[in-house]
């Protein structure tokens, strides 16, 4: 597949090295321009293999125009969830409204020619991003940075399966807990900023009979969502209740974990107990709190970081894999024209904190409105669902903020 938009002078000259740790979305994005650009990757990923299926993530806006100068937006398209119907219900699972989910969600068309925004499975965008990048960058899976070692020459590794190497430059995709930046900036509470709700998601049998369409039930402060992708047996499920207090160290226990879903819902009705039964022995729980990453710098020398790791903007604002996409693409591009690693990491920062600043404070602007604390909230939302029926038209979610990606004379 032909890159468009980066420059390939790079490869003119000895080629760079650099370690990128995580494979999940903005890794392999990542790998991908920089191995267009002339520099040899590797990515490490402590999972044995890539993860597939997973539940549904927006792909909006800039980062739809990425994928296209990836290859793989045809592809993308094919994995088009296309969901068709929302249904909301009360406390006792009385339905509130029903409705078309793109008055919901909104469908602003950012840079996709075709003007609308993707969903897909989070497996699927992985896949798709590793099959265009496989053959030309080396995955280490099974496999984790454990020290990094910065010196005048480059970056000393060493793995946790006991390899050592040294890199030009090392960048850390490893998500919102991220080793890398806990190992160069210090402990994760300095840089959390919690928004006040936990989650939970897992699979479990789709036994509601429901195709292409979320079922959501709310009571003031909790909520859980019954979302089918598809024609099949599977339904991802998504608990969430509202939690004032800080939670990082109680949600290091899984058996704790799975405790506190259960006591936060322990007094609900419909089909909620069945629901955490489900959760209780889902294979594939994971539960965490909302939270963003809020840095003052994303790099330390020949270390930066990309996507959740720098900024990771929470599952409340719909746009964490549109920020990764588009953070690696920026990233990309800086080091491509930038020899000097501190020029192109200032470069980078320069260029996309706005970006990442106006997306995370979707939050500020009402991107929870769908899981309400308040009797009184919760109301006010089920009102303006009723009138969404009505008029299908007016989007509930804020709009979110868009990136001009930069283009190059004589790029193909």
């Amino acid at each position: 597949m032909t890159p468009t938009g980066l420059p390939t002078n790079v490869s003119a000259t000895a080629k760079r090295s650099v370690l990128i740790s995580g494979a999940s979305i903005s890794g392999p994005a990542l790998a991908y321009w920089l191995a267009r650009s002339g520099y040899e990757v590797t990515v490490v990923e402590k999972a044995d293999a890539l993860r597939g299926g997973g539940y549904p993530i927006d792909i909006r806006g800039t980062a739809t125009e990425v994928v296209r100068r990836m290859g793989i937006l045809p592809r993308l398209r094919d994995a088009h969830i296309d969901s068709r119907r929302g249904t909301f219900l009360d406390a006792d699972g009385s339905e509130v409204a029903s409705l078309d989910l793109r008055a919901v969600t909104g469908s602003a068309g950012g840079q996709d020619p075709t003007g609308q925004d993707l969903e897909v499975r989070r497996g699927d965008l992985a896949e798709a991003l590793h099959a265009v990048v496989q053959d030309d960058v080396e995955f280490l899976f099974g496999d984790s940075i454990d020290t990094l070692d910065q010196s005048g020459r480059g970056v000393d590794v060493a793995f946790r399966g006991g390899r050592r190497r040294t890199y030009d430059l090392v960048i850390g995709a490893d998500g919102m807990h991220s080793h890398t930046r806990k190992t160069l900036f210090g402990p994760e509470a300095r840089f959390h900023r919690p928004l006040g709700y936990c989650f939970a998601v897992f699979t479990m049998p789709n036994t509601f009979g429901l195709s292409r369409e979320l079922v959501m039930w709310n009571v003031p402060g909790k909520a859980a969502a019954l979302y089918a992708v598809g024609n099949n047996d599977e339904l991802h499920t998504f608990l969430t209740f509202h939690q004032p207090e800080p939670l990082l160290e109680a949600l290091r226990d899984p058996d704790a974990r799975r405790d506190l879903v259960a006591t936060a819902f322990a007094d609900a009705g419909w089909e909620i107990p069945a629901l955490v039964e489900a959760m209780r022995h889902a294979e594939d729980l994971f539960i965490d709190t909302a939270a963003q990453i809020r840095m003052p710098h994303w790099s330390s020398d020949r270390v930066a970081l990309v996507g959740d790791a720098a900024y990771a903007p929470s599952f409340l604002t719909g746009q964490g894999s549109s920020l990764a996409l588009a953070g690696a693409y920026m990233l990309a591009h800086s080091l491509a024209t930038n020899r000097d690693h501190t020029a192109a990491f200032t470069a980078y920062e320069r260029d996309v904190r706005a970006y990442v600043a106006m997306n995370q404070a979707l939050v500020d602007n009402g991107a929870a409105t769908l899981f309400p604390t308040t009797a009184r909230a919760l109301e006010q939302r089920n009102t303006m669902l009723r009138d969404l029926v009505t008029m299908p038209s007016a989007p509930a979610r804020p709009a979110y903020s868009a990136l001009t990606l930069p283009e190059y004379a004589g790029s193909r």
